[in-house]
């Protein structure tokens, strides 16, 4: 049964109280803000996080931290973990941000998609690594201006899949490309498109964690950027896609599940921001820990069962645009197959 909230909103994802669970005076060395971290489950049950870190010059990098529940006694990598390349990769003159994490098992891999800033533009960019000590850079796999980016876990008809976000003419929509070999990428097609109007996600949503396979298809959790006179306001949603066709959007949830509510969430550097990155799902197969930055200034986690996120979708998800939605851009994605 999926509980609600003293004003009868579903409770599908609930904060930990250890919330924030890393703040910027828990690293070892200085730092302003610690948010926006990529999750995996490493093969002991370690939960990692792969944080992105911005200092005081403004710019930011990644580093680890790393638990054995997913929720307290974090050890954190005494030195940066992953840090920005300008010399041989200019496209990280400003830094790197927003990894997104997936273990991909024929390659023994972990694929960290990641937000490379520089004179151009934020960019996607693409590393592996097998033990989150070293990584083999594959450098920009998708020009600015792009971000919100991660790997699927698996080959879609043979190739592997891409989900990420470029600004377009059109908006900002969620995409999905396709690569042989991880570095040439084509097929780009509008997977979620942002709606149009008065909406919740209107105009701009992007990728949160990665997608989470599921019998029923791709579970989804995207955030949605609403635009207000006192600022932005970033919640996620869900929708299911498609397993053999990731850019077929099976159900999507008209109304937000998750968003800005907590005073450490309200305010912060950019306040009213929740902005998952990562998740991890539990080996009972249905608890999800749901990885977030608050206010872009600390990480917080918050818990869910997949069971009752999929039941939400089942009895809330819609099939088809409704009236207000970007229909153009609805249609493009259905001509597109």
């Amino acid at each position: 049964m999926i509980t609600t909230t003293s004003r009868g909103h579903p409770d599908l994802f609930r904060r930990s109280p250890l919330n924030p669970i890393l703040r910027a005076g828990d690293w070892p060395y200085p730092v302003h803000s610690v948010f926006n971290a990529g999750a995996t489950r490493l093969r002991d049950g370690t939960t990692l996080l792969l944080c992105r870190v911005e200092d005081r010059t403004g710019l930011s990098h990644l580093c680890a931290a790393r638990s054995p529940n997913g929720l307290d006694g974090w050890v954190i990598d005494p030195e940066p973990t992953f840090l920005p390349d300008p010399e041989s990769h200019p496209e990280e003159l400003w830094g790197i941000e927003d990894p997104r994490i997936t273990y991909l098992e024929e390659l023994g891999k972990y694929a960290v998609a990641y937000t490379a800033f520089g004179k151009a533009g934020p960019a996607v960019a693409l590393a592996l690594t097998a033990d989150f000590r070293s990584f083999e850079r594959y450098g920009v796999i998708m020009q600015p201006d792009d971000k919100d980016a991660a790997v699927m876990p698996r080959r879609i008809d043979g190739r592997f899949a891409l989900l990420h976000r470029p600004m377009t003419d059109s908006g900002a929509h969620v995409w999905i490309s396709f690569s042989p070999d991880l570095r040439h990428w084509g097929g780009h097609r509008v997977a979620l498109p942002a709606r149009r109007g008065g909406w919740w996600d209107a105009n701009k949503v992007g990728l949160s964690p990665p997608l989470i396979e599921t019998p029923h298809g791709w579970l989804m959790i995207y955030h949605g950027v609403r635009r207000t006179a006192s600022g932005s306001i970033y919640r996620v949603g869900l929708a299911l896609m498609a397993l053999d066709r990731p850019e077929h959007c099976l159900l999507r949830g008209d109304a937000w599940v998750f968003g800005p509510e907590a005073p450490y969430e309200c305010m912060g550097d950019v306040p009213n921001v929740t902005f998952p990155c990562g998740s991890t799902l539990a080996d009972d197969g249905d608890t999800i820990h749901l990885y977030y930055g608050a206010a872009d200034t600390t990480v917080a986690v918050a818990t869910g069962s997949l069971r009752q996120v999929l039941d939400w979708l089942d009895e809330n998800g819609r099939d088809r645009p409704r009236r207000g939605e970007d229909r153009d851009v609805a249609e493009r994605r259905n001509a597109d197959g």
